[in-house]
Order: C-alpha cells, then structure tokens, then sequence
C-alpha cells in the first residue's frame, strides 16, 4: 500500500496560531494551537511581538508534526492564512520591527481625516474607504506619529507574510491580503505611487516587497527553518490568504453566489462573485484569482467580544472556558425583557468610538443572560452586516457558517434565527487553516482547480433551519437593539474627546 500523503495549514489569528495537518482529501490527522500575548501599550493600542509570533509558529508546527507520526517528508506542501490588515514591520535588516494586530484603532483620527480627503477617490479605485486597523491606514499613522519608526522601514508585511518569511527567507506580499487592504486598484490588481499618494504615502511603494497569487509557491523552507520546526528542507510554501478567504474555502465555499458567515475574531460576512460589487456602502472587495472576487462586509464585533468576556472578565482560558460559557446560555429560556449587549469592545465599523455595553440587566438577570445577550448582539451585527450586502444587490438566501462560534452548541441556531436564512455548519473545525492547505493543493497540482480540491477536501456536518417562533422574538429585539445603538452615538462621540 502506497504510503499517504499530507499538507499542512498554518493559520495565524489576532489571538492563537494554528498548526494542523490534513490528508490530501481534507481529514484532519493533527492540530495544535498556541495563544499568543497581546500587548495594549496605550488605550486603542493592540500590539504582539513578531519573535514570539515565530516561536509560537515554530512550536505548534513541531507538536503537530509529533501528535501525527507523520514523516514530515511526506507533508506536500504549506498553505499559510492570517488575519488581514494591522501593520507588520521589518527593519532594513528584515529584523522585527512592530507588530500592530487588526484590533488597534490608534489610526481611527488619521483615517476619518483620510477619508474627507480622498475617501471617494480610494473607495473609486479600491474599493475600500480607510478605516483605523487598516494597514495603510496604521502606516499614515506609524509615518506621523512615530517617524524615527518610519525611517527604519524595510518591509511591510501581512502577519502571514512574516511566517512565511521565516520559512523561506522570501519576502513577499499575496494578492489577497493587499486588496482586502484597500492596497491594490481594483480589478486590475495594481499597487503603485498615484494610490498610496491618496494616503499620503507616496514614499512607502519600496517598503511592500513582491505581489504573488495566492497560490504561487513563493519559496521552501530553508535549513534554519526546517530545524526549528521539524519540517523538511524544501517543502514548498505558498503566498497564502486574507484568513476570510481561506475560511470560506475550508467551509466549501467556492463559487459565485455562495455566502460564507464567520463567527471569529472579526464578524465576517460575504458573498462570492465573478466580479466585484461596486457599491460606496460595501465594506471591501478582496481577490485571491483572476475572475475571483469577495465581496465582504465585516467588523471586530463577533467572537473576539467572547474571547474578551472569558480572558479579561472570568480570567479564563482554553476550550473548557468557553464550555461553561456555552452551559450557561443553555440554562436559560429567551424572554421578551432579556438584557441587551452592543459587541463594540474593539469599536464598530460604524465608528471607532462606539463602545461595548451591557443594557438592561435587572437583579433576576445571572451570568447565563449575560453571555446570552453578547451572542446574541454579536448575531445582531452579522445581521446588519448582511443587510448592507443584499442592499448592494448579492443574493444571501443560504450561507455556511465557520469560525470558533460554529462550535457552539447554541450559536449556529441563534444565527440562523436572526438572519433569517438556512445556515450549513462545515466538517472541519480549522477551516481557515484547511483552506490554506486546499491552496497548497492546487499550487502543487494535486488537484486542477480550486473548485477540484474545495469539493474533494470539505463536507458539511450540521444544518439548522430558523425557528420562526425565534425569528419573531429576534426582530423585536433586533428593532430595540438598533435604536438602542443611535441613542447611544453621542454618549459614545462624548467619551473621545480629549480633556
């Protein structure tokens, strides 16, 4: 028999990094995952440090490689994902230099300045308006706040490039990351001087290092590399995804039309296409392909406000925290006078001033309500995020729902029941990282297309249909809930202004 074979997918969130090893028909044999340390160095702050980054990624790649068995000569290929946007900076030695998450919102001034100035000609030509953790955004900021930071300058990186990087010693940036930037002219796919002049940033075009396809394999890993991981000398790794793409790959989402929801870090909601949706009211259109497009619409406001929830308020942590969390919503039966919560603890797509916030709460009220008041605002910004998309014309009928609040035994429900529509629960539960590896696939040409290797690499495994008597209830609390969010706008605009 004819030993197996394996890709690995790495993927590289705000909070943890991901190592996890598939079979080439999209199994999951391995996983491991380290959380990372956020620093919050000032308010609106959100940093992490590249060295500890690649030693987590080190680590979770070598304890993968020891919970398969697997003989890391048999691993084909890698696909790296990341979260997209924050600002991730070499030296001009390519030493670490900073590591701002796409939390942060240190940017929020310069990018409303941004767009009075040139937010028309940018949504004009990427599609994009600025907003505060936007890369380009981050390096106005980084450009006028800290210039002897600027001046060291000599690589600006996605968060995945920078693993990639390590592996390879090739330094480059993969389409998809820099569209869903604001970073390249959309459809044409060009990065130059006249589009990072509309940021004032006309200096900054040598500092982003070679654009690739996704799918191109940009390098392998090098001898340092394949030491401190375990991997083998020369495995192939490719440019890799904007995590958004990726986890709408690793969920069986491929084709125009279809809808991918992702419960994470970020509430990500969006529609696959041909081309691209020019509407001024779409958050981002992000490519990773000629003739492929994301149409996307999305905000800090979905998981991470749990993740907050059980790090900062319980002091929890690991799989088991969440658990109890998901035992507690269990406990308790929706009522009409249930607490309300805004998930703003790391701003709105509405505005960087907004704030999170428990409504409501009354002394019969417990724990249980509490967190089943921030899944369901979290459903409530999905919603609102879905309504800009079908008011620009796309079709969400049906979606597949992904990300960390997939896995939660009440979640997936509650989300079709807010929004109305069918929701598919994907197989894997790394489909980010698996959506990576389905990269490495084509790359490699284990399978001839994308839509080759989604089909023979992803299956569904729970479908939920809304519960109508729910629906109803949602609505209400849905009309409550946005004109609790309008009352509150000028509370919110009152708290940033300086003393």
């Amino acid at each position: 028999m004819a030993e197996k074979n394996y890709i690995l997918g790495v993927d590289v969130g705000n909070t943890v990094i991901k190592a996890v090893l598939f079979d080439t028909e999209g199994h999951q044999i391995a996983h491991c995952a380290i959380d990372g340390q956020s620093s919050f160095p000032e308010p609106g702050h959100v940093e992490r440090d590249l060295s500890e980054l690649w030693q987590n990624g080190c680590a979770a790649i070598r304890e993968v490689i020891a919970r398969s068995g697997v003989d890391p000569t048999r691993i084909l290929g890698i696909g790296c994902a990341g979260h997209g946007n924050g600002l991730y900076l070499l030296d001009r030695a390519f030493q670490p230099l900073k590591g701002i998450q796409s939390l942060d919102s240190r940017a929020a001034d310069i990018a409303a300045e941004l767009d009075r100035e040139h937010g028309d000609a940018l949504q004009a030509r990427c599609l994009q308006r600025p907003w505060p953790s936007q890369t380009p955004s981050l390096l106005a900021w980084v450009k006028r706040h800290a210039p002897e930071t600027y001046a060291k300058i000599g690589a600006v990186l996605f968060c995945k490039d920078y693993i990639n990087f390590r592996l390879t010693e090739r330094l480059a940036n993969d389409i998809s990351d820099l569209s869903g930037a604001g970073l390249l002219a959309m459809p044409e796919g060009v990065l130059d001087a006249d589009l990072l002049g509309l940021y004032h940033l006309e200096d900054a075009l040598p500092f982003f290092p070679e654009r690739v396809q996704s799918a191109d394999i940009v390098g392998r890993v090098t001898a340092a590399a394949a030491k401190a991981t375990g991997l083998a000398q020369g495995t192939p790794v490719i440019g890799g995804y904007f995590d958004v793409v990726s986890s709408a790959m690793g969920s069986g989402v491929i084709h125009a039309g279809e809808a991918s929801v992702i419960a994470g870090t970020w509430s990500i909601n969006q529609v696959f296409a041909d081309e691209p949706v020019i509407s001024p009211d779409v958050f981002m259109v992000t490519t990773f392909g000629q003739g492929r497009y994301v149409n996307i619409e999305s905000s800090a406001t979905s998981a991470a406000n749990l993740e907050w929830y059980v790090h900062r308020m319980r002091g929890d942590h690991g799989g088991e925290a969440f658990d109890r969390c998901n035992d507690e919503v269990g406990k308790v039966v929706p009522r009409a006078d249930d607490p309300f919560f805004h998930p703003f603890i790391f701003g709105s797509r509405l505005g960087a001033e907004f704030r999170g916030g428990f409504y409501g709460l009354a002394g019969w009220h417990g724990e249980g309500h509490m967190i089943r008041a921030l899944f369901e605002g979290v459903c409530f910004e999905h919603r609102r995020h879905i309504e800009v998309l079908r008011n620009a014309g796309l079709a969400v009928d049906r979606a597949v729902m992904s990300g960390g609040g997939s896995r939660s035994p009440h979640w997936p429900q509650m989300m079709a029941d807010v929004l109305e529509i069918p929701l598919t629960v994907a197989e894997a539960r790394e489909t980010g990282a698996l959506g990576a590896a389905i990269g490495a696939t084509v790359a490699i040409g284990l399978y001839a297309s994308y839509e080759e290797a989604v089909a023979a690499m992803t299956r569904s495994a729970r479908d939920f249909q809304p519960n109508t008597e729910r629906t109803e209830h949602f609505c209400r609390r849905y009309g409550f809930y946005t004109a609790l969010t309008d009352q509150m706008r000028d509370f919110w605009s009152a708290l940033r202004l300086k003393p």
